[in-house]
């Protein structure tokens, strides 16, 4: 009987350091390889020609590293402003170009930008400095080409953190967020709660951005979301200012809010005052 006692003390020390060797492997791996899991890039070939039936000009935008990064500028026919879009974290200009035309329809021009790695833009994300000052390099060039007083910057699901950053550091005219997150740290918490935190280099701490943000904030959010989870917006409203708003979308899940047709007669209420 001792001896059976003495075996299974020995099966469960090991199991345990298997289990304990195991859990460290994997946060040891997602943090050498957390830029796979949290950004899904896809070349597109520099040759490769755009098509969409609408006006838009090619740009390519140089980094303080000397990195080329690839966005379009849509024209509307009789442009009030323009909008900085700020894409999720998969899918090129091949296929984010389509969210243009409902902006365009409502005089806004709209230039959408392909992150490090992604679509035509050079180089690989390595950080969260890196990314944030490439945003601002191109808020600096958009800046050259439209008054700041005119541009709104938008975001959508990654891309919030982001545009949260930007418009925090800057002084455009108004901020949108589809589908935001209060930060990766938090959707860390909320889907992978037993992996420690201090394991993200890229914090995109939305809530706090927003505090610095004196123009007016809007933000859209699906009650059906499945991949950043609604209440996050809730609990942003709370840190946000008196006349900022937060519109709840019956129904909408993460994608295809542009298509929703309550997002976009609230849309045209808002680039409409």
């Amino acid at each position: 009987m001792g001896n059976n006692k003495t075996i299974m003390k020995k099966v469960i020390k090991i199991l345990l350091i298997i289990i304990v060797s195991v859990y460290l492997a994997i946060c040891v791996l997602l943090y050498f390889f957390q830029e796979k899991l949290i950004f899904h890039p896809e070349k597109v070939d520099k040759s490769f020609k755009f098509e969409y039936n609408q006006p838009y000009e090619e740009m390519n935008i140089k980094t303080q590293d000397n990195i080329l990064l690839n966005g379009l500028l849509f024209k509307a026919d009789s442009s009030k402003g323009l909008i900085f879009y700020l894409h999720g974290n998969g899918g090129t200009l091949t296929t984010w170009g389509k969210v243009a035309k409902t902006y365009t329809d409502l005089n806004y021009d709209v230039f959408i930008l392909d992150y490090r790695g992604y679509g035509k833009s050079e180089g690989n994300i390595s950080s969260q400095e890196q990314i944030f000052q490439d945003i601002q390099t191109v808020y600096d060039n958009l800046k050259t080409r439209y008054e700041e007083s005119k541009i709104i910057v938008l975001g959508y699901s990654i891309g919030t953190g982001l545009a949260a950053k930007v418009a925090s550091a800057n002084h455009p005219k108004m901020l949108i967020l589809q589908a935001p997150y209060i930060s990766l740290t938090d959707m860390m918490r909320h889907s992978f709660p037993i992996f420690p935190t201090f394991l993200l280099k890229y914090k995109f701490e939305t809530d706090k951005y927003i505090n610095d943000c004196k123009m007016p904030i809007v933000i859209f959010h699906g009650n059906k979301d499945k991949i950043i989870y609604y209440e996050s917006s809730l609990k942003l409203k709370e840190l946000m200012k008196p006349s900022d708003k937060l519109i709840i979308l019956e129904g909408q899940g993460h994608n295809g809010m542009t298509d929703n047709p309550e997002y976009k007669a609230e849309l045209r209420k808002l680039l409409m005052e």
